[in-house]
């Protein structure tokens, strides 16, 4: 499919949320797409095995910026509950566990793909549609 005529967005906004039962535990991430005006555009739910909940906002981010490429945006701003994953993003706390480092590494390699990209620290009330989404997801009974 040739996408040079597919008009791209201004800006995106992403929530992103990761959940764990246990830490570590089973665990899972979900992403929502919004346009600029708020409206949902698309949302996803994954389970991701065992995993510790700092690990789970990390791969919440992932799974948003590997479905994200494929779409053109000219500003992703991207929300999250989790003042760790946040500051670490931003340069403010230094990565410690080895795991995350390497989650790190692949997250800051993905936002490269993007002109212009933003992360905010959110309150959890803010990102509800994602926690839900997580939450529900890893307490479910179907298996994906």
């Amino acid at each position: 499919m040739d996408d040079s005529s597919v008009e791209p967005f201004d800006e995106l906004l992403v929530f992103v949320d990761g959940a764990s039962k246990g830490n570590p535990g089973e665990s899972a991430a979900a992403f929502v797409v919004c346009d600029g005006d708020g409206n949902v555009l698309f949302e996803m739910a994954s389970r991701i095995g065992i995993a510790t909940n700092n690990e789970a906002e990390y791969w919440a981010l992932l799974l948003a910026l590997d479905f994200l490429r494929q779409w053109k945006v000219k500003r992703l701003s991207v929300f999250s509950d989790s003042e760790l994953l946040v500051r670490q993003l931003q340069g403010t706390y230094r990565v410690r566990s080895p795991k995350l480092s390497s989650l790190h590494q692949l997250a800051k390699e993905r936002i490269q793909g993007f002109p212009s990209f933003t992360i905010t620290h959110i309150p959890r009330e803010k990102n509800q549609r994602a926690d839900s989404l997580a939450s529900e997801i890893l307490t479910s009974r179907v298996r994906l």
